[in-house]
């Protein structure tokens, strides 16, 4: 049930034809195990002219980064959450075309017992 919103910075203020949403699906599907249609990507661009680093120019922030967002019914927790994030951003990072360093993850809580789909609940 992974949800993974990924944003990219971008000059022009879209994601480049070159990044595909079906593609970086599958590659973060491979990431967490997960079997067909139960991982889910949301793929958005962010323009450069509204992103900004405190006390830097806005030219200054190359490459531009990318930020993923990751909310699993129940995360994994202590070597594996390490070991997930790792391959995370190094499949995020090689599809989007941007160094590993640049691309920030952050996990949700547990969505277990907050997220629904349908109307139903997943526990």
């Amino acid at each position: 049930m992974p949800i993974v919103d990924v944003e990219l910075v971008s000059e022009c203020g879209a994601v480049p034809a070159s990044v595909s949403a079906p593609d970086l699906a599958d590659r973060v599907g491979a990431v967490f195990g997960s079997a067909p249609g139960r991982t889910w990507v949301r793929l958005r661009s962010l323009p450069a002219s509204a992103y900004a680093e405190n006390g830097r120019p806005a030219a200054s922030a190359t490459p531009l980064p990318v930020f993923v967002t990751v909310r699993h019914a129940s995360p994994p927790t202590g070597e594996r959450l390490a070991e997930e994030v790792a391959a995370l951003t190094r499949a995020v990072a090689e599809h989007v075309g941007r160094p590993a360093d640049r691309v920030h993850v952050a996990y949700e809580p547990p969505a277990a017992g907050r997220q629904a789909f349908g109307g139903r609940l997943v526990t």
